[in-house]
């Protein structure tokens, strides 16, 4: 294998009710249009920043009250507050955009830029932000990123190779996504009553023609992947750590448990 850098380090802690402090890390939200994981509401409590990409707020307004079916929906609506809404504005209702204009939450019409897809705009919110700090970077979570429109699907994926620099974790009640940089080795933390066993390693824009991993049912050894051969799909986790090495940008991919440990 070449040299690579310093290892980078994933968990998804942020599936946990309660997170270590020895794993917390400061992370922003982002709900796109499609319907809300399980564990929406946890994630949301947690987040340090709460964006709504364009009709991702009327899934906030509609779904977020029947995880509570016990509690006034309206109590629920105003509890749940996105900071900011901002998109193209093609697909948001009016009511809910009226609705939450009137509780504070800041809109950012953005429909002269078609150019970039409404998770872009987002992000870029996100890293000019003022709480995305050098000292603390906000990692990103988007919820509602797999599923529906293919085409949508794959321009989320574009949206992690136009920000490597950027820890950016798709995820559906099904899986998370995420990109593992060439530029670093990478240590992988598994919550294995939350996660798994199913995962893949994805060499999605260049082949790979090296890749070495440890910690998998069918571990990689210098091995070749790419399109028309061989891709490291429908692989398990054996343990709590996985590693991998590579010279070429990997996506990684990871089952979610169907359990209700993730909501608050």
């Amino acid at each position: 294998m070449p040299s690579m850098g310093e290892v980078m380090f994933h968990s998804s802690s942020f599936l946990l009710p309660s997170i270590p402090a020895a794993e917390a890390s400061a992370y922003a939200i982002v709900v796109l249009n499609q319907k809300l994981p399980r564990f929406t509401p946890l994630l949301w409590e947690h987040a340090k920043l709460r964006l709504c990409a364009d009709g991702g707020a009327n899934r906030i307004y509609d779904e977020l009250p029947l995880f509570f079916p016990h509690e006034d929906a309206s109590l629920i609506r105003n509890r749940y507050k996105p900071d900011v809404i901002k998109g193209d504005m093609d697909s948001i209702r009016r009511d809910v955009l009226h609705f939450y204009l009137s509780l504070g939450t800041k809109v950012i019409d953005e429909s002269h830029d078609q150019d970039t897809t409404d998770l872009d705009k987002c992000i870029l919110y996100i890293r000019n932000s003022s709480l995305n700090q050098e000292s603390c970077k906000l990692q990103i979570l988007a919820t509602g990123a797999l599923g529906g429109r293919f085409d949508h699907e794959a321009g989320n994926l574009n949206v992690l190779y136009r920000y490597p620099d950027t820890r950016i974790i798709l995820l559906s009640d099904d899986c998370l996504i995420q990109l593992l940089p060439k530029t670093h080795r990478h240590e992988i933390h598994i919550q294995p009553t939350l996660q798994g066993p199913h995962c893949g390693l994805i060499p999605i824009g260049a082949p790979s023609a090296k890749t070495t991993t440890t910690g998998l049912q069918w571990d990689l050894n210098d091995t070749e992947m790419r399109f028309g051969g061989l891709v490291s799909t429908s692989n398990m986790v054996k343990g709590e750590k996985i590693t991998v090495e590579s010279d070429s940008d990997l996506l990684w991919t990871i089952s979610i448990k169907k359990q209700d440990s993730t909501t608050p």
